[in-house]
């Protein structure tokens, strides 16, 4: 019950590593404001897990400002924010036929939507003198892939640099902030997108050196821990949740 009484905020929050998440905060105690852009798939998880829905659209300033001033005022204090929402489209591929739309849109969902929801859970940190920000990057933010996908890679990045500079300037106010760098994980996009072709997937697979993808609920436990106190000495770090890919030169046989 490391987050007993917490109000924690998880954006992308109908599914995946936010569902994940979502449940594992109510089992360690807090109380969880689940925000999706999915009305439906947020309310029944915000059911499931005694906690409440919000339905925004997190790239939107006025949507984020209004969600998190929201959940202050009716819970009178934000301790987590989870900011995880995020896509991964089939049209954002190599940087010689991705698109200008694409990348725009990639971008503005799984960039500006970390800066605009940090910037917003900030100010009600400070006034409290804590609070943890955990920032969803990527494994591939850390290296580079020649099967690109240019927009999501250079999101990530950007989400990367971002969580540093934040969890430097706000270190001294008591509030962290730190980047998840999951490896490939078992969610619905991943599969729709690589696992439904067996092909597809063993390409993937052979650069993990656990030989699987990850299951949500191992990247939640990860969230958890930066969420707790247990992390109190952690801010602008990447944390490294991926099966060994990144400290791999050759995979075992």
């Amino acid at each position: 019950m490391r987050l007993q009484d917490r109000v924690a905020v998880v954006t992308g929050a109908a599914s995946g590593i936010g569902l994940a998440t979502a449940r594992r905060f109510a089992a360690e105690g807090a109380r969880v404001v689940c925000v999706d852009i999915d009305a439906t798939n947020a309310r029944t998880v915000a059911d499931e897990v005694g906690g409440e829905a919000v339905v925004a659209d997190v790239s939107d300033e006025a949507q984020v400002r209004a969600l998190f001033d929201g959940v202050a005022e009716r819970h009178g204090r934000v301790d987590v924010a989870f900011n995880n929402a995020g896509i991964s489209p089939p049209d954002d591929d190599s940087i010689l036929v991705t698109g200008l739309e694409a990348w725009e849109r990639v971008l503005r969902v799984n960039t500006t939507s970390v800066y605009l929801c940090c910037k917003y859970a900030i100010p009600h940190m400070q006034r409290q003198g804590k609070g943890s920000i955990i920032n969803t990057a990527s494994f591939v933010a850390l290296m580079g892939a020649a099967t690109s996908q240019i927009a999501y890679t250079a999101s990530k990045g950007g989400v990367l640099a971002m969580t540093r500079e934040l969890g430097v300037q706000f270190a001294r106010e008591g509030i962290r902030v730190n980047a998840l760098c999951p490896g490939p994980v078992a969610t619905p996009l991943l599969m729709e997108l690589f696992a439904k072709d067996p092909e597809r997937a063993a390409r993937r697979l052979v650069h993990v050196p656990m030989g699987r993808f990850a299951d949500p609920t191992e990247i939640a436990a990860a969230v958890a821990f930066l969420a707790s106190d247990d992390s109190s000495f952690m801010t602008a770090a990447e944390f490294v949740v991926d099966g060994g890919i990144t400290g791999a030169y050759v995979t075992p046989l």
